[in-house]
């Protein structure tokens, strides 16, 4: 199993670099086609006003924007020439939730970074990432700010509570789990808040991927009602020496978690090794 096509997003923050590096080890592995898109920041096009005054600093911007795009374009080709890796270059132009998404539909995995609130320049829209996981339609491995990652998914931590979008999530990352030493299986407090409606337990989700040839170890965690489900999966993944998470994304909506919370404003908050989002 494979990805055939990769695309990484790159911007013009201090983390593209290293997502780079990360995406062209992915492609190596998988034998993949390497699409480099730059998005970086634009005004919003449905803004109804600019505050007076600031022509001048969307001129530099734009202008700031050209030359990391030149470096940017040179670095990437050469990186593909360096390790012998197909792939082509995109300069998208336009607000990032409108212009990403259907950049990513064309692609068989998405590599994205987390946003570092200590880096002005890695942010490009409002809520870049979530819109880019639920909007894609594709597995989005989103990378964390803080760390080093030049490879990932040797150890893979399956976040599983039985639902369509964990369902989907685990068929998606099915090219890492088959490529992977080890992978566990977490379900937390699966049978104190299981729902209403019926879900696939891990052990039969278990023998599923064994017919794909994955091997997968079952561990069911018991924790306290009030904490966090996203803090128990970065907790487990630390404790077993995990590289890599795959879960499926927003099971509850968007407002929901919002306002309630849950795994996934936890991990894209909190991530501590690279996310497999699926949706």
């Amino acid at each position: 199993m494979s990805y055939p096509s990769i695309l990484v997003h790159l911007d013009t923050g201090t983390h593209a670099q290293s997502r780079l590096e990360l995406a062209l080890q992915l492609a190596h592995r998988f034998h993949a086609k390497l699409t480099g898109l730059l998005c970086t920041y634009t005004p919003d096009p449905h803004a109804l006003f600019i505050m007076g005054g600031t022509a001048s600093y969307y001129i530099e911007h734009e202008r700031q924007r050209e030359d990391h795009c030149a470096t940017l374009q040179h670095h990437f080709h050469a990186a593909l020439t360096r390790n012998k890796i197909e792939g082509r270059w995109i300069a998208a132009t336009g607000y990032a939730n409108d212009v990403m998404p259907p950049y990513a539909r064309l692609a068989d995995l998405v590599v994205a970074g987390q946003t570092d609130l200590d880096d002005p320049e890695s942010f490009v829209a409002e809520q870049f990432i979530e819109n880019l996981v639920m909007a894609a339609g594709r597995p989005v491995l989103v990378v964390p700010s803080s760390g080093s990652f030049t490879e990932c998914g040797k150890h893979i931590l399956i976040a599983w509570d039985g639902s369509r979008e964990a369902t989907r999530a685990v068929h998606d990352a099915l090219p890492f789990l088959s490529h992977a030493r080890k992978v566990t299986l977490i379900t937390v407090n699966a049978e104190r808040d299981a729902p209403d409606c019926p879900r696939i337990p891990g052990a039969d989700i278990a023998v599923t991927l064994a017919r794909h040839g994955v091997k997968v170890e079952v561990h069911e965690v018991a924790a306290e009602r009030n904490t966090p489900v996203g803090d128990v999966l970065l907790s487990q993944a630390s404790d077993l020496d995990c590289d890599m998470i795959v879960m499926g994304a927003y099971a509850h909506t968007r407002l929901r978690e919002l306002v309630m919370g849950g795994a996934t404003r936890s991990l894209l908050r909190s991530m501590t090794v690279p996310v497999l989002f699926s949706h």
